[in-house]
């Protein structure tokens, strides 16, 4: 008869009893979504680009993506971005990538230009719009900013001839958007085009794009 199903002996010490205490239950804390990751679906504000002459200010995160939103899907020819790295939290969004996508196929015409402090940030996060650049070349140009150029370190977007979206100190959310403002929209838009002509092509976003 093998071991496993021998009779127990009876000449063997009975065990005692072992007593199990629950320990509770327990509290499981899967980690939050990385910025630009979550797939949330954006609202966009309810503003007309061009009509509405409002200036509307923001404090939190998510006033400065709906009003970032809104410009991106109303722009008809012409996207600007100057940022310190394409803002995760706020430019790596799958409702942002479908808006920018929306615009660069609706003409060969529409342009998005995008001007960046630091590149490596956004090539390590696999932004969602440097994937986009991967597959629209024509009418999508990121560039790195001059560091020896005596630029604007404000963050800020331009949408057509109309639209501004600006905060003074990126690291802060604080700011305001104008829907219909083309003195202050040509000012910006005249410091953005200088320094993209004095702008960069960054190594790490060569390859990247690549």
């Amino acid at each position: 008869m093998s071991e496993t199903n021998a009779p127990p002996d009876e000449n063997e010490p009975e065990l005692p009893a072992i007593e199990f205490q629950s320990p509770g239950r327990f509290a499981v804390h899967n980690p939050q979504n990385q910025p630009g990751i979550a797939n949330e679906p954006r609202e966009p504000a309810p503003f007309l680009l061009g009509t509405h002459a409002n200036l509307e200010r923001f404090s939190r995160p998510e006033q400065v993506q709906a009003h970032a939103l809104a410009l991106l899907q109303q722009a008809r020819f012409n996207l600007c971005i100057h940022s310190p790295d394409l803002e995760a939290w706020l430019y790596s969004h799958s409702s942002v990538q479908e808006a920018c996508t929306q615009f660069l196929l609706a003409s060969p015409k529409n342009r998005l230009r995008i001007l960046l402090r630091d590149v490596a940030k956004p090539v390590k996060l696999g932004h969602r719009l440097l994937n986009l650049a991967q597959r629209i070349t024509s009418n999508l140009q990121i560039r790195k900013i001059n560091p020896d150029h005596p630029g604007d370190e404000s963050a800020y977007l331009l949408a057509d001839d109309r639209g501004l979206l600006l905060r003074e100190a990126p690291e802060h959310y604080a700011g305001y958007a104008l829907y219909n403002d083309p003195g202050r929209v040509r000012q910006r838009q005249a410091q953005f085009d200088q320094a993209w002509d004095a702008s960069l092509s960054d190594p790490d976003l060569r390859s990247f794009l690549l």
